[in-house]
């Protein structure tokens, strides 16, 4: 078993064995347990109560977290050149059509989100080799192919995440960052946990918020109590 180092220890004193946190407590305890020297990222993990094989149990959604991400998202929007100025405003950081579409063929992805508009989704369909195991093919269940790309890029650089369920049943995702105040890893938290809840599928019987952990990049979870969600 591996040795802790000192720092680990300390964290793991501050954590009380068998104890089930609000948001509010396990917010302000990741702060104090995190000692990494960059500005790690706060992580939530939400273990539901579906089966994700099945479609009509299969969670996934979009959030807009009150206080951001705190990541700088890069942002690609393949549009006409009647949008490209209104993307550009809006904060895209890369924008274009056919000149990114060859790029993309030859393996680059320098990029987090592509948005697009539905009509050029027949250009985007063949990069599916390229996007998919990335994770960047864009979706109009999450927002990114739209009509109004400017609105989609100014949500996406103001916080607004994806998130799908594992098929484990779990949904993992970034909240934050460590230099965050408690009250916004708390905010964040609750939105994301609300949103949750609000997508839980009418077929999903017993529990559904069967566990919560709240955790930095390098930090041990912090187990929060589901009664305790407002």
């Amino acid at each position: 078993m591996a040795k802790l180092t000192k720092n680990q220890k300390l964290a793991a004193e501050k954590i009380e064995a068998g104890k089930l946190y609000t948001v509010a407590e396990a917010a302000a305890l990741v702060k104090e347990i995190t000692t990494t020297k960059f500005d790690a990222s706060v992580d939530i993990d939400v273990r539901l109560g579906v089966d994700p094989r099945k479609a009509n149990q299969m969670v996934r959604g979009v959030v807009s977290l009150p206080n951001g991400t705190g990541k700088v998202t890069r942002v690609l929007a393949l549009v006409g050149t009647d949008q490209e100025a209104a993307a550009k405003e809006a904060g895209a950081d890369f924008v274009g059509l056919d000149e990114y579409v060859e790029k993309i063929k030859s393996g680059w992805t320098d990029f987090d989100v592509m948005i697009t508009q539905p009509q050029y989704m027949g250009k985007i369909g063949a990069l599916g080799r390229v996007l998919g195991p990335r994770g960047l093919m864009p979706n109009p269940k999450s927002g990114t192919v739209t009509p109004d790309v400017a609105k989609a890029v100014k949500e996406v650089k103001q916080g607004k995440i994806d998130f799908k369920v594992d098929k484990f049943g779990i949904v993992h995702t970034s909240i934050g960052k460590v230099s965050f105040t408690p009250d916004a890893i708390a905010q964040n938290a609750n939105e994301f946990i609300q949103t949750l809840i609000k997508l839980k599928p009418a077929v999903s019987k017993g529990t559904y918020i069967k566990s919560i952990y709240l955790s930095s990049t390098m930090s041990q979870g912090i187990k929060i109590d589901p009664k305790s969600i407002e």
